[in-house]
């Protein structure tokens, strides 16, 4: 299985209004554990630090099979290119100031494959106990019994969530559309 592409067949994800309420909310306390074995609360960043946070359903790993009918979920798949997007834009997003983590509710070891095998220079967080995405009343979907996030990502200036994008389609092409709304954010 290819998890770097997107096959051109997939269902477009459609808002739903799951992310409505995040806007202008402050970022819980809640402790996440993070791929490099540390304890991050997105809480606790500087007043002017800006931190991005992609949120994606699961990485698949080479060799083991997606769920059933996985590519018919829309804004299932895609979590690799979109995971490759940042990591591309690692350094573009550093320049801007930018802190970037992904979030998933896999546990951090199955996180630290993806981190290993992708090269990924910044730290994914687990939420394998749903505190924080109950805590934020995140989007979530149900698949062979694991609560899973829908594909999202937004942007934490000074503790509050400033923009959320969702949903997140195609997921190859977010980083880019992140740059570019803080692009026009320094403007103002």
């Amino acid at each position: 299985m290819d998890f770097q592409h997107i096959p051109n067949d997939l269902p477009i994800p459609i808002d739903d209004g799951g992310s409505d309420h995040l806007p202008s909310l402050h970022i819980p306390s809640v402790i996440l554990r993070s791929t490099d074995g540390s304890d991050i609360r997105l809480d606790d960043f500087s007043r002017n630090e800006k931190v991005v946070v992609y949120c994606y359903p699961m990485t698949g790993r080479p060799g083991i099979p997606l769920p059933d009918g996985w590519d018919a979920i829309p804004g299932a798949r895609g979590c690799t290119p979109q995971s490759c997007n940042f990591r591309d834009h690692t350094a573009d997003l550093a320049r801007l100031g930018v802190r970037v983590f992904g979030l998933s509710t896999q546990s951090t070891e199955y996180q630290q494959e993806a981190v290993n095998r992708l090269h990924l220079p910044f730290n994914l967080l687990s939420d394998e106990g749903l505190l924080f995405t109950k805590a934020l009343m995140l989007p979530t979907f149900e698949v062979e019994g694991r609560v899973l996030l829908k594909r999202l990502t937004f942007i934490i200036i000074s503790g509050v969530i400033e923009k959320v994008f969702y949903p997140v389609f195609p997921p190859d092409g977010n980083a880019i559309e992140v740059l570019g709304w803080l692009a026009k954010y320094g403007e103002n």
